[in-house]
C-alpha cells in the first residue's frame, strides 16, 4: 500500500482535488437551484407536496444507471458527472427548504410585511434567515450523499477518485487493484469529513446563536 501510494501521490492528489471541487461546485449549483425552487412553491400546499413527492422518489433512482442514460445524449466527461451530481444534491436541500421556510413564524412574516416590506424582500431578509439551519442541515446530508455518487460518475470518465475505483476494479486480482480501490474510498471518506467540518464552521459563522439547531 505505501509503495501504491508513494508511486502514484500526484495522481492521487490531483484526483482528489478533482473529486472536492466537483461535489462543492455541484453543491453549490443545487442549493440555488433547490432553493429558488422551495421559495417558489412552499406557500402553495398542492406544490409542496408535488415538491416532496419529487424529492422522495428522486432518491430512488440508481445513480449508476442515470449516468448510463445520459452518457447517449450529452456524452462522456464532466457534463453528466456535473448533471448527476447535481441532481442528487438538490433532492435533499429541496426537502429541508420546504420545510424550513414553512416553518417560518408567521407572526414574523407578518410583522415585516406590516412594516412596508415588499413579499421578496421579506423572504431574503426574514424567512431564509430564520429558515437558513433547515437548509444547510440538507446541505450537509447533500454533501456526505454526493461524495460518493461523484465516484460513480467516473463510470461516465468524470472527474474524480471514481477512476481509481473503476480501474482497480476492472482488474481485480492483478497488481496494486486493491490498494487502488481502498486508496480510492478512503480518499472519498476523507474528503467527505473534511467538507463536512467546513459546513459545520460555514453554520457558525451564519447561524445566530439564538436559532442555531
Amino acid at each position: 500500500m505505501l509503495n501504491f501510494l508513494g508511486s502514484r501521490l500526484d495522481q492521487i492528489v490531483f484526483s482528489s482535488w478533482q473529486h472536492f471541487s466537483l461535489v462543492v461546485q455541484c453543491l453549490i449549483l443545487a442549493s440555488v437551484i433547490a432553493v429558488g425552487l422551495a421559495a417558489l412553491v412552499y406557500r402553495n400546499k398542492a406544490l409542496t407536496s408535488a415538491a416532496n413527492s419529487v424529492s422522495a422518489i428522486g432518491l430512488t433512482i440508481p445513480s449508476f444507471a442515470l449516468i448510463g442514460i445520459l452518457i447517449g445524449p450529452v456524452g462522456f466527461g464532466v457534463v453528466p458527472a456535473v448533471i448527476v451530481v447535481t441532481f442528487f444534491a438538490a433532492l435533499p436541500i429541496l426537502r429541508n427548504a420546504v420545510v424550513g421556510l414553512g416553518g417560518v413564524d408567521a407572526s414574523l412574516v407578518e410583522s415585516a410585511r406590516g412594516i412596508g416590506m415588499s413579499r421578496l424582500r421579506t423572504l431574503i431578509r426574514v424567512e431564509l434567515p430564520m429558515a437558513w439551519p433547515v437548509i444547510l442541515a440538507g446541505i450537509r446530508v447533500s454533501a456526505q450523499m454526493v461524495m460518493g455518487i461523484a465516484a460513480v460518475a467516473a463510470y461516465a470518465l468524470g472527474p474524480g477518485l471514481g477512476g481509481l475505483i473503476f480501474s482497480g476494479l476492472s482488474r481485480l486480482g492483478g497488481a496494486n487493484s486493491l490498494e487502488s480501490v481502498v486508496t480510492a474510498v478512503i480518499g472519498v471518506v476523507i474528503l467527505a469529513f473534511v467538507l463536512d467540518l467546513l459546513l459545520v464552521g460555514l453554520g457558525r459563522l451564519t447561524i445566530p446563536r439564538g436559532i442555531r439547531v
